[in-house]
């Protein structure tokens, strides 16, 4: 079977790619698919779409892509299913998806954030209405089966096509493993991930991170947040890189995952809390969405809700080194039962192959 992959980012970039169809794919080679990977991004766009300005720049990133894109119809008669992850273009209405669809190639759509919702990009301002969210709608209501990460997002999509099946986000535990054991550090270090869009979410925590630390040592360490200060607090930041990833947050000895109360980041998958657990991390998280699944409070995690709880939580974690091990074994006993990458990638193929044979 022959999957052409389309996608918004580069391979190996965008954390939600990354942890669904990219690496879905690697199984599925060890089970004779072949799949190819189109993004729309090239280098020349990825290095400035996430920065302030840049617009001449970014509109002939655009164009490139839109160019890539049209290009790509005129081959997917090699193909027996397309395989998309959230849209064909970063802007504009569902017109590449239609255009897919006439050809008569089946599609299997998958998207684990709420991409419906308009969402204003804080770096790019007003342009992020020109991504058009209401052509999520249309591409479900044209694809044979669509694929989401939690039961919100398969609400909306059980609304526009019966075929849905909910997915998590998955670990592939083979490659996250906890570190091995080490001696109590005499300052632990408190860790986070993520990316421009959310380190607002950790600036967030700021009162807490401050009053914790004006009590008990620990170092706050930044992956991905390039930038952050917080006065107070000793920080260390460094940049985001896929080849050091996993070794990046084995380091650290608390992950912590604050979110701000509101629907688009309610509806979301929650990447992060899951490469904490599935590294033996123990995590405090905001009781937000999929969190409230996947932490049971005290057993495998923490959920806080007031800044008082944030400070209880990581307090007793900083204290106790015991407590933390204990929590961080349950956390990968969660993920390696529930969301590990063996588990569910036999059922994207299993969709995969029913939409290939629909078409048949």
């Amino acid at each position: 079977m022959k999957v052409l992959v389309i996608a918004d980012a580069l391979p190996n970039k965008s954390p939600g790619s990354r942890f669904r169809i990219e690496q879905w794919m690697t199984w599925m080679a060890g089970q004779g698919v072949e799949c190819h990977y189109a993004s729309f991004e090239d280098e020349g766009l990825r290095r400035v779409i996430y920065t302030p300005g840049h617009y001449l720049e970014k509109a002939s990133g655009m164009v490139r892509g839109f160019a890539r894109r049209f290009e790509l119809l005129r081959t997917l008669r090699g193909y027996d299913v397309v395989f998309l992850y959230e849209q064909a273009a970063r802007l504009g209405p569902a017109v590449i998806e239609r255009l897919i669809a006439r050809t008569g190639i089946p599609i299997v759509y998958d998207f684990c954030d709420p991409i419906y919702e308009p969402f204003k990009s804080f770096i790019n301002g007003y342009l992020s209405y020109l991504k058009f969210p209401g052509k999520t709608a249309t591409i479900c209501k044209m694809s044979q089966h669509v694929i989401v990460g939690n039961e919100e997002l398969a609400e909306y999509a059980r609304a526009h096509n019966p075929h849905v099946t909910i997915v998590p986000i998955t670990i592939d535990t083979e490659q996250y493993r906890p570190a091995p054991a080490r001696p109590a550090p005499a300052v632990p270090i408190i860790g986070w991930t993520g990316s421009h869009s959310t380190v607002p979410h950790l600036a967030g925590a700021s009162a807490v991170l401050r009053r914790l630390a004006r009590d008990r040592k620990f170092k706050l360490k930044v992956i991905g947040g390039e930038g952050f200060t917080l006065e107070g607090v000793d920080v260390e930041v460094q940049p985001w890189r896929a080849e050091s990833e996993v070794a990046d947050l084995q380091r650290i000895d608390i992950g912590i995952m604050p979110l701000p109360d509101d629907p688009w980041v309610s509806r979301r998958t929650h990447l992060k809390v899951r490469q904490y657990m599935g590294l033996g991390i123990p995590c405090v998280v905001s009781p937000l969405g999929v969190n409230r699944e996947l932490i049971d409070d005290g057993a495998n995690g923490f959920l806080a809700r007031s800044e008082d709880e944030w400070v209880d939580r990581l307090t007793r974690l900083l204290d106790d080194p015991a407590l933390r091990a204990r929590i961080g074994a349950a956390g990968r006993q969660t993920i390696e039962a529930r969301y590990s990458n063996a588990l569910w990638a036999p059922r994207v193929l299993e969709i995969l192959r029913t939409a290939a044979a629909a078409r048949a």
